[in-house]
């Protein structure tokens, strides 16, 4: 049987354990992640805990809806056995009606075939070889770059500081912008102590000009956001990063998990890499309110 459970009626204990050994494991689905990004979130939870399904939701003008929290891609059914499409359709069916709109991008691993949805594209590289091979699978723009950002010998640092992340992305030049919602959970995502949040940068003379912020879980590496200057991309420490990364868990049968993109030109940058393509799933549905 499929029970909605809301957030303080779930044990967490055993929903996370559901997530952790899951086949299909995202970060994104765990509860201290979604506590950071989702303004509120409650789960379907079937018999004691062999699947479940967060459902982030809001409520706009009295009206309750499930939506995508920011940073994250891939939510949906979670369970350590095989995920039929029929299961995936009883989840669905138990979304409480008082929901009136629902917008759930599904993970990779979920059989949607019986629903229309809408095709998303990520991409993917598992770190199943060795440094060297992996290298080889890079195109000649990724190997280029690599190496004329390894002969400027700057200082990888593994350990950065939250904070001083968070200044230095503040103060970047970016091609988009985030709205007040978006940064307060992405600063409570940083600042949580959870040891999953990894933060990489590369110095220039003690200042930082390249960083990456990445989630490790028990199964995949989870590109989640870089942030350079414009003389760094320039000398191809974007690159870099994500190499060293490629580096130090080659062989390690974690996947890198590229978050994307849909936009053709980062596609491509990923895809530069060696990535494979793995599609996920926008699904949505909206019900009269009359």
């Amino acid at each position: 049987m499929i029970q909605y459970l809301k957030r303080y009626e779930i044990d967490e204990i055993k929903y996370n354990d559901c997530i952790k050994f899951s086949q299909n494991a995202r970060i994104y689905a765990y509860s201290w992640y979604l506590d950071c990004v989702a303004d509120n979130w409650d789960a379907l939870v079937l018999n004691d805990y062999e699947a479940v399904m967060p459902l982030s939701w809001r409520e706009k003008y009295f009206i309750k809806y499930i939506y995508p929290p920011v940073w994250t891609q891939q939510l949906g059914v979670f369970s350590k056995f095989k995920i039929e499409a029929t299961l995936i359709k009883e989840f669905i069916n138990a979304i409480p009606k008082k929901f009136k709109k629902i917008t759930i991008q599904f993970n990779a691993e979920n059989d949607l075939s019986l629903f229309k949805t809408e095709k998303r594209l990520n991409y993917i590289l598992p770190l199943n070889k060795s440094c060297e091979e992996n290298l080889k699978g890079f195109n000649n723009n990724r190997r280029r770059d690599v190496k004329k950002a390894e002969a400027l010998n700057n200082c990888i640092d593994k350990e950065i500081d939250k904070n001083e992340f968070l200044e230095f992305y503040l103060s970047s030049d970016k091609n988009y912008e985030l709205n007040l919602n978006q940064f307060s959970k992405l600063k409570s995502l940083i600042l949580n102590k959870n040891e999953a949040i990894n933060i990489w940068g590369i110095r220039k003379n003690n200042i930082l000009i390249s960083c990456l912020l990445f989630l490790k879980d028990s199964k995949r590496i989870t590109y989640l956001l870089p942030v350079s200057t414009n003389e760094a991309k320039e000398n191809g420490f974007p690159t870099l990063l994500i190499f060293e990364l490629i580096r130090e868990f080659s062989k390690s049968g974690f996947i890198l998990d590229f978050e994307g993109s849909m936009i053709k030109g980062v596609a491509e940058f990923y895809k530069s890499f060696g990535a494979i393509k793995e599609d996920y799933f926008l699904y949505q549905k909206q019900f009269y309110l009359y």
